[in-house]
């Protein structure tokens, strides 16, 4: 057992000197990516660097695969535990990073760079998945239906947010569009000829409003017009919006679903218009983390001297990510990268900024060991396990 132990503590030794080696080439990783946000399946640069970077620490590299020009696989080492890191590099429109995917590719490079020299010594196996559009357009599911996850025992990633937190409590989600088209008429001359699409959706927003009393806890529903008429005289002929639903659970999430649905198909029945629901992108389901692996990396982050503060309920339970249908499928985890800047938090331009900062930066390298030492430990109770049979 003493000697388990000394290979543990060794391996991740080298693990954190590797870390602090690269760590000048990590954090410029984080800010170039920054720097240059690109959108959802259009990471040209950022894919590229993090195969390059990859490369440049011993993996076998594929660029471009499972029909997604910007995905990566990279591997190292033939151990029989697979590991999976996850690397997330798509920003949002007009903010750039705000939600620190910069932070996430350059992490997963640096713990896939710690565990590219003690694979084979482990019994590791180690693959970096460059997982593209990540919000909205489900490049881990896409990649999760095309084989990128078969024999994957374990996957890890982490994600930066206003405050630490071990596991991210994400729903399930799912967004469409919904659009009315109905019959244009002078409002003031000849209205009883026209069929209005933009009471059609004051109908359906106003059942929502009226369900919302009889959803579940923890279930959303919000939306926003986009278009419901141009001219205070003319009967709206079109109105259209953007609409997300959230439940806890993903197997909540179909009958939610179903019942808003009937929300619009009142607005359509109650005027006469007709109704189009159009899906965006695909589901994610609600993210399970594996509680031995969660064990795990909440006590390296804590060595590391991250501290994970009570929060209520566990920490916002809003939020989604396509890792959660990896979850469901592969023993996962997605801790928070606490930056320490509230009021800022994800998905505001402040948050974009927080995303280049020293606390930042320390989140990239922090985050970084915390997986690599997740997985030696992981790789060491393992080989304990298969010992003692």
């Amino acid at each position: 057992m003493t000697g388990v132990k000394e290979t543990q503590e060794g391996a991740k030794r080298r693990a954190a000197d590797v870390v602090g080696d690269w760590s000048e080439r990590l954090v410029d990783l984080s800010h170039r990516i920054h720097a240059h946000p690109e959108l959802a399946f259009e990471e040209t640069r950022a894919s590229a660097w993090v195969a390059d970077a990859l490369g440049a620490a011993g993996f076998d590299v594929r660029h471009g695969c499972y029909d997604l020009p910007t995905a990566v696989r990279a591997t190292v080492g033939t151990g029989p535990l697979h590991i999976g890191i996850c690397a997330e590099y798509d920003a949002l429109p007009d903010i750039g990073h705000a939600c620190g995917h910069n932070v996430i590719a350059a992490a997963a490079v640096g713990a896939g760079a710690a565990l590219a020299g003690l694979a084979d010594d482990l019994g590791l196996t180690v693959t970096v998945l460059g997982t593209p559009a990540e919000e909205g357009g489900g490049g881990k599911i896409r990649m999760l239906e095309r084989g990128a996850f078969e024999g994957i025992d374990a996957a890890m990633m982490v994600h930066p947010a206003a405050v630490e937190m071990a596991a991210m409590p994400g729903a399930a989600v799912t967004q469409f569009e919904v659009s009315y088209r109905g019959k244009p008429a002078h409002a003031g001359a000849y209205p009883e000829l026209g069929v209005n699409a933009a009471d059609a959706m004051t109908v359906a927003q106003v059942a929502i409003g009226l369900l919302r009393q009889q959803t579940g806890a923890g279930d959303r529903i919000a939306g926003i017009v986009t278009e419901a008429g141009s001219a205070a005289n003319v009967i709206p002929d079109a109105s259209s919006g953007r609409w997300i639903v959230r439940s806890p659970a993903f197997e909540g999430l179909a009958g939610l679903k179903s019942r808003v649905r009937r929300c619009f198909e009142a607005g359509a029945l109650a005027t006469g218009c007709d109704l189009t629901l159009t899906p965006i992108g695909l589901d994610y389901a609600d993210m399970r983390p594996d509680p031995v692996l969660l064990g795990l990396y909440r006590a390296n982050a804590e060595a590391l001297g991250r501290v994970f503060p009570d929060l209520p309920g566990g920490g916002p339970p809003g939020a989604a990510t396509d890792m959660g249908n990896v979850s469901h499928v592969v023993r996962s985890i997605h801790p928070m990268l606490g930056l320490d800047c509230l009021p800022a938090a994800n998905h505001q331009p402040e948050f974009t900024a927080a995303c280049a900062t020293p606390a930042a930066d320390r989140a990239v390298l922090d985050g970084a060991t915390a997986m690599a030492w997740t997985a030696i430990d992981l790789a060491v109770q393992q080989a304990q396990e298969v010992s003692a049979r």
